[in-house]
């Protein structure tokens, strides 16, 4: 989720003489970043969601929400033992592809990274607790177990994306004769960037997963499935979804606020303008080709309104930027309106789902809906990696904004690098295909009528009879 870049432009880099493992190094943090994300997404979001069916299930003694929550609980566990790994994995490579940034700026971001681990603890413990909760303790206080799950998982994720935040906009410290001093930790923890970017990136991971699982169960009653269980498991999470959907954009749109100051070359990347125009257009699509503007579609004044929040302030173009502080354009204009074509999409679909629902139309029964609905969440992960490729990419050439320049943060490794991402990369397929056997196997046991599947290292069941 954080930090250096996500992908790399092979044309750009070509043409300059940068250290030979920044390429490998690139890749392996896309890599692992982006296969990472998806699970952050679901310890930020899942243990709401479960919150909500167990205290369902508990109020209106639904078995049926119970259940559900019983299940979403051992499928939250088997993501939670997954991104452990990737996670794991992400520290060390924080270390170990970018010694320049860590060498030099270790004190500063010292305390986030501390608490991120000490919140992965506290939700490990809790997720156990709660796991094993299941007929142990009494059931409001079994509930509430999950509430210090959901805290843990938006503290550690906050963290992180603090990290990356003072990476966009460095506080918290000085360089005096290239050494840092006057560590501030706590401004880099606390800063309103980071609070922005939180907030875009908290709802974003409930679209991730609302979606997401929603669609398992719009899947089911493709095949027939439209059972009380199916159409409830498929109505939490989608409202969950449908909630994160219609607010991103406004979020995002105040995110956007003095982008113009803080990294003019990234807006003029986002919005394609490669020279200063007054009033903008909104390009959609597009890519420039020796320095010209091709294939795009223009929207007069629309461009300079939703960036400036002016009806003829203009986007700063690319001709007020110096070639070599320019990020790599075509990569983070069509990222950035991937990402805003996704959720703009999400956003209709689930606000029209609901003005038919309030008419009296169930869309349950559709096959098309359906259909869209089991779609969502693949493309709620396009949207999510889009937009940190985005930030990330639209951020070059800086792996600190202003401060330090990616080539001179990245180590020199180069053969073991490469290794080291084949390496990766057959570890991450294996982890994808252990997730997908695991998940699926406990679903054909669930639908042939096993109601407790047995936890990891879990105490012998207690007969509750006795």
């Amino acid at each position: 989720m954080l930090t250096p870049d996500l992908v790399v432009d092979a044309m750009q880099l070509a043409g300059t003489a940068e250290p030979a493992g920044l390429l490998p190094a690139r890749q392996q943090m896309a890599l692992s970043l982006g296969w990472h994300i998806v699970l952050a997404c679901f310890g930020v979001a899942f243990p709401a969601m479960i919150f909500v069916m167990h205290l369902r299930g508990i109020r209106r003694e639904d078995p049926v929400a119970l259940g559900l929550a019983r299940r979403w609980a051992k499928v939250s566990a088997v993501l939670f033992a997954i991104g452990a790994v990737s996670g794991t994995v992400l520290s060390f490579e924080m270390g170990l592809l970018w010694p320049g940034l860590m060498g030099t700026y270790g004190d500063v971001l010292g305390l986030p990274f501390a608490f991120e681990g000490l919140a992965f603890f506290l939700e490990a413990i809790f997720l156990g607790i709660y796991l094993y909760g299941w007929g142990r303790m009494p059931a409001k206080r079994h509930v509430l177990m999950v509430l210090p799950m959901a805290i843990t998982g938006i503290v550690g994720a906050y963290c992180v994306v603090a990290v990356n935040a003072w990476m966009n906009v460095p506080t918290g410290f000085r360089l005096v004769g290239g050494e840092v001093t006057d560590v501030q930790p706590w401004a880099v923890l606390f800063n309103q960037h980071a609070f922005l970017q939180f907030a875009h990136m908290w709802v974003g991971a409930y679209m991730v997963a609302g979606f997401s699982v929603a669609g398992v169960y719009a899947a089911g009653m493709l095949r027939g499935r439209r059972d009380a269980h199916h159409r409830l498991g498929f109505m939490v999470p989608f409202v969950f979804a449908s909630i994160a959907a219609v607010t991103q954009p406004f979020v995002g749109h105040v995110l956007g606020f003095g982008l113009d100051e803080r990294q003019p070359a990234k807006l003029a990347a986002f919005e394609l303008a490669e020279t200063t125009e007054s009033p903008s257009p909104l390009r959609l699509g597009g890519v420039v080709v020796d320095g010209e503007v091709v294939g795009a579609i223009d929207i007069p004044v629309l461009g300079s309104l939703i960036a400036m929040n002016s009806l003829d302030d203009p986007v700063p173009g690319l001709d007020t930027i110096p070639e070599e502080d320019r990020p790599p354009v075509n990569i983070t204009h069509l990222a950035f309106q991937t990402m805003v074509g996704v959720g703009t999409l999400l956003a209709a679909g689930v606000t029209w789902f609901w003005v038919q629902r309030w008419r009296g139309r169930d869309l349950l029964t559709k096959r098309w809906f359906l259909r869209a609905a089991a779609a969502a969440g693949p493309l709620a992960v396009i949207a999510l990696e889009a937009g940190w490729v985005a930030t990330e990419v639209g951020r070059q050439p800086w792996v600190v904004y202003g401060v330090m320049r990616t080539p001179d943060a990245v180590g020199d490794y180069t053969s073991a690098l490469w290794w080291l991402l084949g390496i990766s990369a057959l570890i991450y397929a294996g982890m994808t295909a252990a997730a997908v056997i695991v998940l699926r196997s406990m679903a054909r046991r669930w639908r042939s009528g096993e109601t407790d599947l047995p936890s990891p290292y879990a105490p012998e069941t207690v007969d509750s009879s006795s």
